[in-house]
């Protein structure tokens, strides 16, 4: 099966790894990839929001499956340009890909498939915005209705601060604030059937501690030893099922990856936003224990065979993944610093630790630079949540970039640390 996967950030990186070591995948392909993915996938060249290029892509490539790998190619149509040339992709079409690009889309199919989830107002005016931050009081929780690559949610107990945001917005949706802890869950559906994966927690705020402002994500873990053992057949019964149902019966069905991001609340499981693709850190994680082979999975939910396929192995290890970000993120990202220590990690390490790339780039001198705020994703693979994280955070001290952070407290409490 030769595969075209579409996008360049660590999602792209972590999907090529695990296809690039699936048996049934005799070629792979990656438009426009990055540094890293250049290790496991061909790069071309391609502007992956014009549907028609990339379409035409993977009719020059002969490819059996697409993998469009983020949300905005999703939203801009570009798995619909792709089917129109009846070649399989995995990934939604613009008009169900709206249940991530805007949250006001997706309260009104929660609504409709009634889903669990957090009271909402939909505000394009200053006087609703305060209308309905009245009506909920702080903690505030305010998100900009359309697509902000995980950085359009604030939460915070400065109402001048919830204004603010609010104000930078064309539409917010304005919540309730969800207590209990987080957690993840992805799906792979062919708009009928859905398989749900494991569950992974990942960390959004900069800052050890929860401090600091949102990002998208500075690191990720499975398993979670303290949920309950039924939650995610609770989740495919209350969440995931209805909500593909809910799709379908509108005439806009879902096929592709859909992302649950839940809170675990006093009241039972509430839907916090859904996403129509991989998240990212969560996917390096979850990928690094899946044993079933990937390209199977990703081809039997974009031609609609996913009853016949067969239930999923995963391993029984732990996986973590640190992120390590560039100087001055998640506000003023600095680029082109040189990165070293790839190689010692390769080296001393693999296969169960492993550099995913997401904002790097090669300099004319052919080094390895950053060029975005979240430049690499450090993921390792233990016995337990203690090992792996030993591991990781091991790796990420033998990696050199100029004035990078990343958060020493990932899976740091799921571990007993």
């Amino acid at each position: 099966m030769k595969v075209l996967v579409i996008g360049g950030g660590a999602r792209e990186h972590a999907l090529c790894h695990a296809l690039a070591r699936d048996p049934q995948v005799t070629g792979l392909h990656c438009a426009p990839g990055n540094a890293g993915i250049a290790a496991d996938a061909t790069l071309h060249p391609v502007d992956a929001l014009d549907g028609e290029a990339v379409a035409e892509l993977a009719e020059e490539l002969a490819v059996d499956l697409v993998v469009v790998g983020p949300e905005a190619p999703l939203v801009a149509g570009v798995a619909d340009a792709v089917r129109d040339r009846e070649i399989p992709v995995f990934g939604p079409g613009l008009d169900a890909a709206q249940l991530e690009g805007s949250k006001a889309f997706a309260k009104d199919v929660m609504a409709g498939a009634g889903v669990p989830t957090s009271r909402s107002y939909v505000c394009t005016t200053a006087e609703e915005v305060e209308e309905a931050l009245d009506a909920f009081g702080a903690p505030y929780v305010v998100k900009d209705d359309g697509l902000a690559a995980g950085k359009g949610v604030v939460v915070t107990d400065d109402i001048d601060a919830a204004r603010a945001h609010a104000a930078g917005c064309e539409r917010v949706v304005i919540e309730e604030y969800l207590d209990g802890p987080e957690v993840s869950l992805f799906a792979v559906t062919d708009g009928e059937t859905v398989v749900p994966l494991i569950p992974a927690q990942d960390f959004k705020r900069a800052y050890d501690g929860d401090e600091g402002p949102n990002t998208g994500g500075m690191g990720a873990y499975t398993p979670l030893p303290w949920t309950e053992p039924g939650l995610v057949d609770e989740v495919l019964r209350t969440v995931l099922q209805p909500t593909v149902d809910e799709l379908r019966r509108r005439g806009t069905p879902f096929s592709g990856l859909l992302y649950a991001g839940l809170a675990l609340t006093s009241r039972g499981v509430r839907v916090i936003e859904f996403n129509a693709r991989f998240g990212d850190p969560e996917t390096q994680v979850v990928l690094a224990r899946l044993e079933t082979p990937l390209a199977g999975l990703l081809y039997a939910a974009s031609t609609g065979a996913l009853a016949d396929h067969p239930p999923l192995r995963w391993s029984d290890a732990a996986a973590v993944t640190v992120v390590v970000a560039s100087n001055g993120y998640p506000a003023q990202p600095r680029t082109g610093d040189v990165i070293e220590g790839l190689d010692a990690v390769a080296r001393e390490d693999a296969p169960d630790v492993y550099v995913l790339h997401a904002g790097t780039k090669l300099d004319a001198e052919g080094r390895t630079v950053s060029a975005g705020g979240r430049v690499l994703s450090v993921v390792a693979v233990g016995k337990d949540l203690a090992a792996a994280r030993e591991r990781a955070y091991a790796a990420v001290a033998r990696i050199s970039l100029p004035g990078s952070h990343h958060r020493t407290d990932i899976a740091a409490a799921a571990a007993g640390e």
